[in-house]
């Protein structure tokens, strides 16, 4: 496991000017420059940053509200939870707009990574990096629908609900069983490769260290860590919620994000166990807000 100083560009400025190397730019000047990497235009770019901060935005307050529940129960763990208590805020309709926005640019950014991104890596290496791309835009854009659901209809649903509707109307169609075991082993799938990169390090390779102080950059590098590796516990969970609903045909046993915290704090010892995936999701949220700042693709 390598930490961000075996990253080239920890310990050397980056090349190039101020302007490419800063998203604090000018309007004027972000709106008249390039995108960085796979960024289409500079002001997708801009746009795509604010929607990776405002993604670990909401894993905060996922992992707040997990402790909640930890500690006192209650609460909906999820993004539609999330966002749910953000709209609850002042200026929190204009907050979503903001992040949602900002997630859609974000979604574009990685979708055209994912196609022909990573051109200074090559053979398994680039196409690894382009899979993770396409399920970081996939995830976004998922999150962003959510938003825009919110703000439309002034209510954003729970995972729980959306996981058993669409488990049920899998089980409805022929091989339904089998699609739904299909849909359980690519969460596991997800869960393990999220895990994986979080013992490996491997998302260090994402941002350009130098752009981070340098008292912050193993710091970052821990939490980066950390968040990858106990998120993908509740990923697992989730999994196995989706496996249990395909061997007993019940959609009812499938469940979101919110299911999977629930059942985790269901188990002995239980209580423990969820503050310690809640504070994942929060190592996970600090984490966004750097390679936020960092990001290099």
């Amino acid at each position: 496991m390598s930490g961000p100083a075996a990253d080239p560009a920890s310990s050397s400025p980056p090349s190039g000017s101020s302007s490419q190397n800063s998203w604090s730019d000018s309007a004027a000047d972000a709106v008249s420059g390039n995108g960085e990497g796979e960024a289409p235009h500079r002001a997708v770019e801009i746009l795509g940053r604010v929607g990776m901060a405002g993604y670990g935005l909401l894993h905060l307050l996922i992992g707040v509200i997990a402790l909640q529940i930890a500690l006192r129960g209650g609460g909906q763990a999820d993004q539609q939870g999330a966002l749910s208590t953000l709209a609850a805020e002042p200026f929190g309709f204009v907050l979503i707009v903001v992040i949602v926005i900002g997630l859609v640019a974000f979604g574009v950014w990685q979708g055209l990574a994912a196609a022909t991104g990573f051109r200074w890596a090559s053979g398994w290496a680039r196409t690894q990096r382009r899979i993770a791309a396409g399920a970081t835009a996939i995830g976004v854009l998922f999150v962003a629908l959510i938003g825009v659901q919110l703000l439309v209809t002034g209510s954003s649903g729970s995972s729980s609900t959306g996981s058993q509707q669409t488990t049920a109307g899998l089980l409805a169609l022929p091989g339904g069983l089998l699609l739904v075991g299909v849909v359980a082993l690519v969460v596991l799938v997800i869960a393990g490769a999220t895990a994986w990169t979080g013992f490996r390090g491997s998302f260090a390779e994402d941002l350009a260290w130098s752009r981070l102080p340098g008292n912050l950059r193993t710091p970052v590098y821990w939490l980066g860590i950390a968040g990858h590796v106990l998120r993908a516990v509740a990923f697992a969970v989730m999994g196995v919620l989706f496996g249990v609903a395909a061997v007993r045909s019940d959609p009812a046993q499938a469940g979101g994000l919110d299911a999977a915290l629930k059942a985790l704090a269901a188990q002995p010892f239980g209580a423990l166990l969820l503050v310690v995936v809640a504070l994942g999701f929060v190592c996970y949220g600090l984490y966004c807000g750097a390679d936020a700042w960092a990001r290099r693709i």
